[in-house]
Formats: C-alpha cells, sequence, structure tokens
C-alpha cells in the first residue's frame, strides 16, 4: 500500500513517540503514586494537542517542499481528521475506565500506574492492527465496505445501549480468574502481585489493568477502521492514531473530574460512527473530501459537548 512515510519519517516517528513516553513517565508522573490535579490535567492535555499540531504542521512543511502544496494540504488534512476522530471516540473509552475503576475501588492516586501500562499496551496493539489493517485493505478492497457496515451498525448500537452498563461482577475474565487464581480482597498499593503465605496472589490492581487493556481492544475494532475512511496511507493512520493514544491518559484525569457533565456526549460519537461508516459505503459513488468530514465530526462534537453542559446544567438546576 502506498504511503507517504520514507524510512527516516517512521525512524522520527518512533524517536518522537519514545520521547514523548519518557516524558509521560517522568515529568507527568508515570508510575508515582500521586493525584492529578484538574490543574495539571488541563495543562498536560494541552500540551500533548500542541504537540500532535505541531507534528502535522512539520508534516505539512516537508510535504510542501518535497511533494507539492495539494499533497501536503489533503495529508495534514488527513492526519488533523484522523486525530480528532481517534480523540473523540477515545471520550467513551475514557467513560469505560472510569467505571473499572470505581468497580474495584481504585483511587485516583493509584490509577496513573494502570494508565500508564495501558497506554503502552495499547500502542503495541494498535500498531500491530493498523498494519495489519492496511495489508488486508490493500489485497482485500473489499473489506472497506464491511468495516463501513460494522462502524454504522456500532453507531446504532451505542444509541440503543446509550443507558445501560455494563456489569463488571459477571465480565467472564473477572469471573474466570477469580475461580482459578487467588485474590487479595483489597489493594495493596500500586503493587500487581502479593506473597501470601507462600502462594503468590493478584491484586484487584492487576484486574483492573487486565480490563484497561481488554476495553482498549474492543474500542481499537472501532476506531481503526474510522481512520481507514479518512485515509489508508499507513504513516497517517499509525501516526494521528498514536498521538491521539499518548495524551489520551492526561485526558483521563481531565475528565475524571467533568464526565458527568457529558452526559450526550455518547450520542455524538456513535452519529460520528454513522456518518464515517456511511462514508465508507458510498465511496465509490460520492467521495466526501477530507475537509467536509474534518468539519462534520468537529460539528458534532460541538453540538454534543454543548448539549451536554445545557443538559447537566438543567439538571442540576433546583426546582422551583
Amino acid at each position: 500500500m502506498e504511503s507517504i512515510g520514507t524510512w527516516w519519517m517512521w525512524a522520527a516517528f518512533a524517536a518522537i513517540v519514545l520521547v514523548m513516553l519518557l516524558v509521560d513517565l517522568f515529568a507527568f508522573g508515570g508510575g508515582k503514586q500521586h493525584r492529578v490535579s484538574l490543574k495539571e490535567a488541563a495543562g498536560w492535555s494541552l500540551a500533548w494537542v500542541t504537540v500532535s499540531l505541531l507534528f502535522a504542521a512539520g508534516l505539512w512543511w516537508y510535504l510542501d517542499g518535497t511533494m507539492g502544496r495539494a499533497i501536503a494540504n489533503d495529508k495534514a488534512l488527513a492526519f488533523v481528521t484522523g486525530y480528532l476522530v481517534e480523540k473523540s471516540l477515545a471520550v467513551d473509552n475514557v467513560f469505560v475506565w472510569m467505571m473499572i475503576f470505581s468497580f474495584f475501588a481504585v483511587p485516583l492516586e493509584l490509577q496513573r500506574r494502570v494508565l500508564l501500562y495501558g497506554i503502552v499496551g495499547a500502542i503495541v496493539l494498535r500498531t500491530i492492527m493498523i498494519f495489519a489493517g492496511s495489508w488486508l485493505i490493500a489485497e482485500f478492497h473489499w473489506l472497506l465496505y464491511v468495516f463501513g457496515a460494522f462502524l454504522v451498525i456500532t453507531g446504532v448500537k451505542m444509541v440503543w445501549f446509550a443507558e445501560h452498563d455494563p456489569d463488571l461482577e459477571k465480565n467472564p475474565f473477572v469471573r474466570w480468574i477469580r475461580n482459578h487464581y487467588p485474590v487479595t480482597e483489597g489493594l495493596e498499593g500500586e503493587r500487581f502481585f502479593v506473597m501470601r503465605d507462600g502462594v503468590r496472589m493478584i491484586t484487584p490492581l492487576f484486574l483492573a489493568l487486565v480490563l484497561v487493556e481488554i476495553s482498549d481492544v474492543i474500542f481499537a475494532v472501532d476506531s481503526i477502521p474510522a481512520i481507514f475512511a479518512i485515509t489508508t496511507d499507513p504513516f497517517i493512520v499509525l501516526t494521528s492514531n498514536l498521538f491521539a493514544i499518548l495524551g489520551l491518559r492526561a485526558m483521563y484525569f481531565l475528565l475524571a473530574d467533568l464526565g458527568d457533565r457529558f452526559e450526550l456526549l455518547k450520542y455524538g460519537l456513535a452519529t460520528i460512527l454513522v456518518f464515517i461508516g456511511t462514508k465508507m459505503l458510498i465511496v465509490e459513488w460520492i467521495k466526501i473530501p477530507v475537509l467536509v468530514s474534518l468539519g462534520v465530526v468537529a460539528v458534532i462534537l460541538a453540538i454534543a459537548v454543548v448539549a451536554s453542559l445545557w443538559y447537566s446544567a438543567k439538571k442540576a438546576k433546583p426546582l422551583a
């Protein structure tokens, strides 16, 4: 499959990802036990978005000088659109993480280490899935229509089950692990395993980590096909996806304090999935420009956010 990515561009991107992970580990606190404040989370969220946009600007500048303005505009817009789509769909993943941590009663100061491992796992997993998806689409172009139909169905299901929260007590993995391995009754700080009377036991923090990884697998199945609807260039797909993932931990702590104000956001995310899926299904007859896709996604998100804030304010307003 054709890609703008040269060997040195891939190497440079890998170096950027490594540096950002190290910054996340040491500057943002990494696995050290620490309660993230709203101000700190907002600051780091802004920092990650800024780095992503600077990458897009650098990509445009390089392509403009080597391949021409038209290609530079197209690829940079595809990156920004893919980044926005992935960032948007990740919000639903964040809400699931909140539910997981709440179920296992994991305090905010112990969530950082779990999320760090979760982000690293997501980077590895999505890199594999994106390269596999690129190869499959190159070999079997008709899979784009399968992805499109899947996204439309997923969007409809998201609306249909919007008010239903999964019962983690009935989760097959949780039930299986508790039936086969000893699990401590409570948390043991940041430890995933402890030794008790010569027996190695799992802590609830480890169960939370595994469920975080499983949730990312589930959401990756939605988000990766959605980006392939924007572009099939592996370099743009991977870079936009991973840049969105790298800032996900900061966004989590930001939404952890504000999540209850965005109750209607899930309907906006469902609409985005249906729009992108429809775009993939009609691509042979109607080609929607990337700029139009970016505008539609941005407008849907803005409406969902404004509607959520209005709805939460209305609920909080005392009855006369």
